[in-house]
């Protein structure tokens, strides 16, 4: 399935009705994983809250919304960690909601964490259901859901959010809509680095419907105004990323580039897996760290497999495009090891194949899968947010 923008998309009060399995399983699913971290966090004498808002980059975004950028930590081996590295859309939102409520920053970004699962949860339906059906929808939703890190889901991070909009702009895109495809690829650049994914997204889809138009000649092609509103969504989808990008050089000083500089004092960049892949090979120095160096390499294996079945299975282009990048860009990062599987939550089209699978069970047999997964994501949140928990 490679051109899909001439089946129309439901009605809005439509598609929500059938959505709504998938997001009650959703709800259900993110309520175990809360639940489980709120029993076990109660016997340990820590607040479930805290974890969840007040720790990691969660500290970092609060900050931005209160006091705005500038801050910085200089370390003891001289390394320089700048807020400048946070885009600026959960700040916003964080300070929106404390001003129109007596919620707190930190309370502003649980809420708009919350609210923004629920979106990219029915954005991944979207998704799965306009390229597989409805109940490969439900079953991606799931899928999501019980991810073993799942828990950041409900996290004060820009995960949530990142990828709510990133799903309705591969949806927008899929489906014809492309100035709303590329206002929430602008949003997105706004959210996290990585809406460069978007944009490559959105860009590539675009001159690929040019390039079929002009094969297929102008007969049977859209009018101008079809193609002027294209124009204009792919127009519109870089500008969050870049503007951002660039304001960062004109605070810095630092021109263009001044945002990898900011990234170069947290130990951030794009090196092409090669600190990753010495980090793996450093795990092989004794046999207990070996099992974990061998896990990580059956991790890579099953990313890179899962995205290869996606190709096979003829993946919409828009989402190839944006699950690779995405996915380079998580395991190729020089830094910040242990946040990849984190980093990789975004990339939910890499679940497809596994929903497809799914969805041709019976639905007890798929259920029972599900149920056991979801247990296991829980306790599993549960015992990483009260340890090391995501850098």
């Amino acid at each position: 399935m490679t051109d899909l923008e001439t089946r129309a998309a439901p009605s809005r009060a439509g598609a929500l009705r059938r959505a709504t399995p998938a997001l009650l399983g959703y709800a259900a699913v993110r309520g175990l994983g809360l639940i489980a971290l709120a029993l076990w966090s109660a016997a340990r004498d820590k607040s479930a809250y805290t974890l969840l808002t007040a720790r990691w980059d969660a500290l970092w975004y609060t900050r931005v919304a209160e006091l705005g950028y500038g801050y910085e930590v200089r370390l003891a081996n001289g390394d320089v960690h700048s807020n400048l590295a946070f885009f600026p859309l959960l700040p916003w939102l964080e300070r929106l909601v404390a001003a129109v409520s007596p919620l707190s920053y930190a309370d502003g970004g649980f809420l708009v964490s919350l609210v923004a699962s629920v979106a990219a949860a029915w954005g991944i339906f979207a998704v799965a259901d306009h390229v597989y059906g409805r109940r490969a929808g439900v079953c991606a939703v799931l899928l999501w859901a019980v991810l073993p890190v799942g828990i950041v889901q409900s996290m004060a991070y820009s995960e949530s959010l990142f990828t709510a909009l990133a799903a309705w702009s591969l949806y927008a895109v899929l489906t014809g809509r492309w100035v709303t495809a590329g206002t929430l690829a602008l949003l997105a650049g706004l959210t996290r680095p990585v809406g460069m994914a978007v944009v490559a997204a959105v860009w590539v889809a675009g001159i690929a419907s040019f390039a079929r138009e002009r094969r297929a000649g102008d007969a049977d092609g859209p009018g101008p105004r079809t193609r002027a509103r294209r124009v204009l969504g792919m127009l519109l989808a870089p500008l969050g990323t870049a503007g951002y990008v660039l304001w960062v050089g004109h605070r810095t000083g630092k021109g263009p580039l001044g945002y990898l500089d900011v990234q170069a004092g947290w130990r951030n960049g794009f090196d092409w897996g090669y600190a990753f892949a010495r980090f793996v090979a450093e795990k092989f120095t004794s046999f207990p760290s070996a099992l974990a160096g061998a896990g990580l390499i059956a991790g890579v294996a099953s990313v890179v497999w899962l995205y290869v079945v996606g190709v096979r299975q003829r993946q919409p282009l828009a989402l190839l495009v944006y699950t690779g990048v995405v996915t380079a860009l998580a395991l190729c990062a020089s830094s910040y090891f242990g946040s990849k599987p984190r980093l990789l939550m975004p990339a939910f089209p890499l679940l497809l194949p596994l929903a497809l699978a799914l969805a041709r069970l019976r639905l007890r047999r798929s259920a029972l899968v599900i149920g056991l997964v979801a247990v296991a994501s829980a306790v599993y949140g549960a015992f990483w947010l009260n340890g090391s928990g995501p850098p």
